[in-house]
């Protein structure tokens, strides 16, 4: 494709490359700029819920997708203290819903996906290796500069998608804060080797005990053991380099040294945690999504499940603005009502989790929290309720009043 792009996404995850797919498929010429040479693969999001797999469909990636990851409905939290287990699933969503599960599969398979679909595209291109390293707009469209091994040189076009990460350069090039705070302790996300026989555990299990708490699911079928997600917290003041040397006896403090001693360490990516919003998602022709927007702590796996449904919306918009069928002011919608669920909904819930996986030191609060799950095991209508929550985290599409 030649340099006549209409829109620029940075970043080739799952958000920046949805976003490209879409506007791809709606005629629009499109370029990605990702600054790894390939889609990187380090431990993130396994998780893909319910609610958001009707958007993946209607971009055609959802048949893909399903092949590569495997759908489960069945979860459960467990209290070392106690020994409880409190078991619910996703069964009560049959007849309600077109997909009643969540589907698990790596956030890297997702975008490599994503790519493949993109790549049957003309109009579109991809360009790994390319850094962004400024932006600069005005009525006439964006600049974006980009570093290779070429060197520097700049792309322009009428609009330019921030999809790069909780680092974003697109966002720090724009005069918008990044607001929120640092949680004081740092994630570990482990790909694991683990033995599917270990009795009485769910392949998603919320493992409570306190400051050594984790969120442990499996992610898919391959090899004789599949591989497992075991995501843990830890003081940040830690060495990060010596991680690796902690897990074993976490892995023994949780499932016992027979257990650990049969675990292979896949990948480790230790990072810190956030609670931030971009004070605006939009900037004139510059529009933000995924976590270049907001960034949150990955309990609940609501981070990648608010990046989809900005990628949902988002492209829809900026492809009606494009081919005339809708005014600009349909992107203000897009920021302000993006904001308001990162806000109001997604980062309050995900603290809520955190709190009880990580910080259940106080049973008696721990048992509170606990019951409403206890009730979604017997009561079919009141888990419809509480699973029902990620669909009220979708903005419905912005065209329909253009």
């Amino acid at each position: 494709m030649a340099d006549d792009q209409q829109v620029i996404v940075a970043g080739a995850g799952p958000t920046g490359l949805l976003n490209a797919l879409g506007l791809a498929r709606q005629g629009v010429r499109v370029t990605v700029v990702e600054r790894f040479p390939e889609i990187p693969s380090a431990p993130r999001a396994p998780l893909y819920h319910w609610s958001v797999l009707e958007g993946l469909e209607r971009l055609g990636v959802l048949e893909d997708a399903l092949a590569a990851g495997f759908t489960k409905q069945d979860y459960e939290y467990r209290v070392r203290e106690t020994g409880e287990i409190v078991a619910y699933g996703l069964q009560c969503l049959e007849g309600h819903v077109k997909y009643p599960f969540n589907l698990h599969l790596g956030q890297h398979r997702l975008a490599e996906i994503a790519l493949q679909h993109l790549e049957r595209y003309d109009n579109a291109r991809v360009l790994f290796g390319h850094k962004v390293t400024g932006v600069s707009q005005d009525d006439g469209g964006v600049d974006v500069t980009v570093w290779s091994d070429a060197g520097e040189h700049t792309l322009h076009a009428q609009w330019l998608i921030g999809a790069d990460g909780a680092q974003s350069a697109v966002r720090k090039a724009l005069p918008v804060e990044f607001d929120g705070m640092t949680w004081p302790e740092r994630f570990v996300a482990t790909n694991l080797r683990f033995p599917d026989n270990r009795e009485g555990w769910s392949q998603t299990t919320f493992y409570l005990d306190g400051p050594r708490g984790a969120i442990i699911v499996k992610i898919d079928n391959s090899g004789e053991h599949g591989l497992w997600r075991y995501t843990w917290m830890e003081d940040a003041a830690l060495p990060e380099e010596t991680v690796g040397e902690r897990l074993p006896g976490m892995l023994a403090h949780v499932f016992g040294e027979d257990v650990a001693a049969r675990c292979e360490i896949v990948a480790t990516a230790p990072y810190r945690m956030h609670q931030r919003a971009a004070s605006s998602f939009r900037a004139d022709r510059v529009l933000l999504a995924g976590d270049a927007a907001h960034i949150t702590n990955p309990s609940g796996g609501l981070g990648l499940t608010m990046g989809l449904f900005d990628s949902y919306v988002l492209n829809e918009a900026i492809g009606a603005v494009i081919a005339g069928d809708a005014d600009e002011s349909i992107l203000d919608q897009y920021a302000e009502l993006r904001r308001a669920a990162f806000l109001d909904k997604a980062s309050p819930r995900a603290v809520a989790n955190k709190t009880l996986i990580f910080h259940s030191d106080d049973p008696s609060e721990r048992d509170r929290n606990l019951e409403v799950f206890r009730r979604m095991g017997s009561d079919p209508d009141l888990a419809r309720e509480v699973l029902s929550f990620t669909k009220t985290l979708e903005t419905p599409s912005l065209i329909g009043a253009w």
